[in-house]
């Protein structure tokens, strides 16, 4: 067999063709060259395999032209895989799937998912249109040897044994991509290959719709919160976070005693002490919460993460300090509950047992409305009953 060599001013109909015989041609893409052939074809594959020596227990990923032909080959399709393949398509990450029955199990070494990858190379792209097939296609290499990023290196190690080499000239990033198992949940990273696992979080953690809720004592936005999460969402209480991170975090509290060694007697941590340095110094107190609000931002952002790991859509941030700590930036939109001066000090006194003028005193003492209407992007007015403040939720979040 002669070894034919395309270069990117050739028509790629014959590879196409070749693929669709049943034949083996190498490409190229942007991490390293891929050895093709087509994916529905079980014998095809099976030369795949004894050309480059792997084990058949080994599933082949496919190659496709886009996410438009996900649903060709792959069942249950989560809206992140969609998410996923619109932000890093073409680009070098494999989404693993649960797969629809037209893919034979030598492909998928009689498992149950594939997993699917659309190339960043316009040769391999026009070849995939071209031919109208899935391909199979592993690192261009005998197994157990490096993988090829020059056509020249593939026929160092194939020429004469496969059909054709695209030369696309030499691959970018010269590593394998990076494997997402997205059928189940929680999504997890089985090869951690060209794109970083910050980045797919990222792109899960922007597609999440998290609402962030802030207002006053007594204003309702806990019960906003709990709205939301009886509708799915996860409820993050940003002051449990606070408290918690108090108990754990080691870095934080060796931050605080760093800043405030007086709130450490005897080197343990007391946070009696803490408040009555902050709250008599309002540049102390400053100084906290700057460095506070940077760890419970992380922390929250760290939640959200994992949410979206486990196939979340849905978030909810409850933080007093919403805005001024920075948790405002992790939000699709920003909601200040308010409610009538006396409507919040009734609340309080119920749920505290503390008298009227020790709960208008708190209530004075935190921010007005005005704050809500100038920083937040909705304003809920919760002056009425429970029920009331449900109606105004279903209508702002649609659910």
């Amino acid at each position: 067999m002669k070894t034919r060599v395309f270069t990117d001013k050739e028509d790629l109909a014959p590879a196409a063709e070749m693929l669709k015989g049943g034949g083996l041609v190498a490409v190229p893409t942007e991490t390293v060259y891929g050895l093709c052939v087509n994916g529905l074809d079980e014998r095809a594959v099976a030369a795949l395999y004894e050309a480059k020596g792997r084990p058949e227990v080994k599933p082949l990923s496919l190659m496709i032209p886009g996410a438009g032909a996900m649903d060709r080959y792959a069942l249950d399709i989560p809206p992140q895989a969609y998410t996923l393949s619109e932000k890093f398509w073409p680009g070098p990450l494999t989404i693993v799937l649960r797969t629809k029955e037209i893919i034979p199990p030598i492909t998928l070494s009689g498992g149950q998912t594939v997993g699917l990858r659309c190339p960043d190379h316009p040769m391999t792209l026009a070849l995939l249109e071209k031919a109208g097939i899935p391909l199979a296609g592993p690192s261009a290499n005998p197994s157990g040897r490096p993988s090829p990023k020059t056509a020249a290196e593939v026929l160092g190690y194939f020429d004469g044994r496969i059909d054709a080499v695209l030369d696309g000239g030499p691959c970018g990033i010269g590593r394998e991509s990076t494997i997402i198992d997205m059928s189940d949940v929680p999504y997890r990273t089985l090869r951690r290959g060209a794109l970083p696992d910050s980045e797919i979080d990222e792109a899960l953690l922007g597609a999440m719709r998290v609402i962030g809720l802030t207002g006053g004592s007594g204003s309702g936005k806990t019960t906003a919160m709990k709205y939301l999460v009886e509708r799915g969402a996860l409820g993050i209480d940003c002051d449990e976070v606070y408290h918690r991170l108090l108990r754990e975090c080691r870095p934080m509290l060796d931050e605080i005693r760093d800043r405030f060694p007086d709130a450490f007697p005897g080197g343990v941590f007391d946070r009696k002490a803490l408040g009555r340095i902050v709250f008599a110094d309002g540049a102390a107190l400053t100084d906290l919460n700057k460095l506070t609000h940077r760890y419970v931002r992380e922390e929250v952002r760290r939640l959200l993460r994992g949410h979206a790991r486990m196939g979340g859509t849905l978030a909810a941030v409850d933080a007093v300090e919403l805005i001024d700590g920075g948790l405002g930036e992790l939000c699709s939109f920003t909601v200040g509950v308010v409610a009538d001066r006396k409507a919040r000090a009734a609340r309080i006194m119920a749920r505290e047992g503390i008298g009227e003028e020790y709960a208008l005193s708190r209530i004075d003492a935190q921010k007005s409305d005005e704050y809500y209407e100038r920083h937040c992007d909705h304003v809920l007015h919760n002056d009425g009953t429970r029920e009331e403040l449900h109606a105004l939720c279903r209508e702002l979040f649609g659910i």
